[in-house]
């Protein structure tokens, strides 16, 4: 690899807008972050500019890079050579990167995620300044008129079922809502039944095939399964669960935008057969794993991904927005001090929340998980969620009540769903899920106390 030495400065400045970053001027390869997605892409397409242009941008005045849509695909800013057989690769999500030489000449490419496909451009063209910016009047159907969003808080507790302990526990912390997870096609009319004849609403956090999630047909029968439940009485109903990530949504589609494509049907699915079930929009992983980028082929940041989901019209086809908040090891009243180390937004309750609440003005929030992690009475916590290590069973309990303080009195948040009740039960693996029980280890429930204390 050529040494590169920068021979007017050695500072590269970052400009970020969503999903745009630019920098300047005179870059040289960083030595920190050299696998940043951002700078791979811009590598790479630096690689096949010089070999396209025979110029030598060793150095360059600015660059920006843009996680991207391309209608017309990856090749569809450059002229392909019929007579060569070349046709147009399918490939419609990636970078766009710009450069501008030190002699003021632009150039501009396309690459795939995986960056094994570039596709060097004819001409520049100026990119938008986010990676989504759908009209959200454009392609999707008008929302089904009806709320069942009255403004008034709500605690609640997610259950592995309605076993008897679970209830009475639930009901002795004050709680009024019950939150199960169903696959797309199960029954959950006896599961509203129960919940109901026990004094609670329950709440359904509804996945499906995230391989089939980007297939029309399959979108309009997962919206048909969710009118289904809406019909058997279900009080709220979260559409999909973390479509983020791609463990949750395909490579290669996640973003906002195509997310909305599915919430809006299944918004209209769900109000046409019961205007009173309240619909969640799915909440995000918290994560900052994508880098200054914001996206990747295998998923968006959150804070980016509410973004998308707001810029093409997510509010007008949910009552609230779901947030998931799970990394906390501090009380909910401040913002320092994160076991992590790195102070981290989705480390601390009020960051998580106003990130998750900035692009919708006015829209509440429904915490749809919302837990402490406690190991304490369980062996070692796993290598991953060491930073949850340090935090005892009294402040679990101390932090909740906390939470479910701040939730109700601040007017932002219409639901606050405590993850878990009672999944205590649950073996001890790699995912210590029974470290955020509040039932714990040895049967009992502090944090039953702290929160009755508040919810009164």
């Amino acid at each position: 690899m050529k040494k590169r030495i920068s021979v007017m400065a050695l500072l590269i400045v970052l400009v970020m807008t969503p999903l745009v970053a630019s920098a300047g001027p005179l870059q040289q390869d960083p030595t920190a972050t050299p696998t940043d997605p951002g700078w791979v892409a811009f590598a790479t397409a630096r690689a096949a500019i010089e070999e396209e242009h025979n110029e030598d941008l060793t150095w360059v005045k600015t660059w920006t890079y843009e996680e991207a849509e391309w209608e017309d695909g990856i090749d569809g800013c450059r002229t392909l050579d019929a007579e060569a057989g070349e046709t147009a690769r399918q490939v419609f999500f990636g970078w766009t990167v710009t450069i501008t030489s030190l002699y003021g000449s632009q150039y501009q490419a396309r690459v795939s995620f995986n960056y094994k496909l570039v596709s060097v451009c004819d001409e520049v063209v100026q990119t938008t300044t986010a990676a989504v910016e759908a009209d959200p009047d454009s392609n999707l159907p008008a929302p089904v008129t009806g709320s069942a969003n009255t403004g008034t808080f709500a605690l609640g507790g997610q259950v592995t079922g309605m076993y008897p302990n679970a209830l009475s526990v639930a009901k002795s912390a004050g709680m009024t809502w019950l939150k199960m997870q169903l696959q797309m096609g199960m029954d959950g009319s006896g599961f509203v039944s129960e919940a109901h004849a026990n004094g609670f609403k329950i709440l359904f956090s509804v996945v499906g095939d995230h391989a089939q999630v980007m297939s029309e047909s399959y979108q309009n029968s997962f919206a048909a399964y969710l009118g289904t439940l809406a019909s058997a009485g279900a009080d709220a109903i979260e559409v999909w669960n973390e479509p983020n990530i791609d463990r949750e949504w395909p490579a290669g589609q996640i973003s906002g935008a195509n997310y909305v494509a599915l919430l809006a049907k299944a918004y209209n699915a769900i109000k046409t057969a019961n205007a009173n079930t309240l619909v969640i929009a799915a909440a995000p992983s918290p994560t900052g794993y994508f880098g200054t980028a914001g996206c990747t082929s295998q998923g968006c940041n959150d804070d980016v991904f509410y973004q998308q989901m707001a810029a093409a019209g997510a509010g007008n086809y949910a009552d609230c927005i779901g947030v998931h908040y799970n990394e906390g090891t501090t009380s909910p009243k401040v913002s320092t001090g994160a076991a992590q180390g790195d102070n981290y937004p989705t480390r601390y309750f009020g960051t998580m929340l106003n990130r998750a609440l900035a692009p919708f003005g006015g829209k509440q929030a429904c915490f749809t998980e919302l837990g402490y992690l406690s190991g304490e009475g369980y062996p070692a916590i796993p290598s991953g969620f060491a930073w949850g290590s340090g935090t005892s069973i009294a402040e679990q309990a101390t932090w909740l009540a906390e939470a479910a303080v701040l939730s109700a009195s601040g007017g932002r948040v219409r639901l606050m769903i405590i993850f878990n009740v009672n999944f205590h039960t649950v073996p001890w693996t790699s995912d210590p899920m029974a470290g955020y029980a509040i039932i714990r280890a040895d049967g009992s429930c502090p944090a039953c106390s702290t929160l009755a204390g508040v919810m009164k």
